[in-house]
């Protein structure tokens, strides 16, 4: 199975965790998918307004220079160990 199946199968895995994960562990699920699905994080950053999409922005933004191949992997390799509780 290729790496792009298994993050694709951790993707969907995520969605029927056994438990719904705090929210720190939200927010690195999605910046981490973000990185391997797109990249850099791209576009203005929001608003102080906009408390969630700032927080969401910033941590993608975190994520900066990952190789997307491995964002993928630290994406699986985090359902799994959410997988596990």
């Amino acid at each position: 199975m290729s790496l792009q199946d298994q993050f694709e199968q951790a993707v969907a895995e995520s969605k029927n965790l056994p438990e719904r994960p705090d929210n720190l562990t939200l927010l690195k699920l999605y910046a981490l998918y973000k990185q391997a699905s797109s990249g850099d994080a791209a576009g203005e950053r929001p608003g102080m307004t906009d408390f969630v999409a700032r927080a969401k922005w910033d941590a993608w933004d975190a994520l900066k220079g990952t190789a997307q191949e491995a964002a993928m992997q630290q994406y699986i390799d985090l359902v799994e160990e959410l997988k596990a509780q």
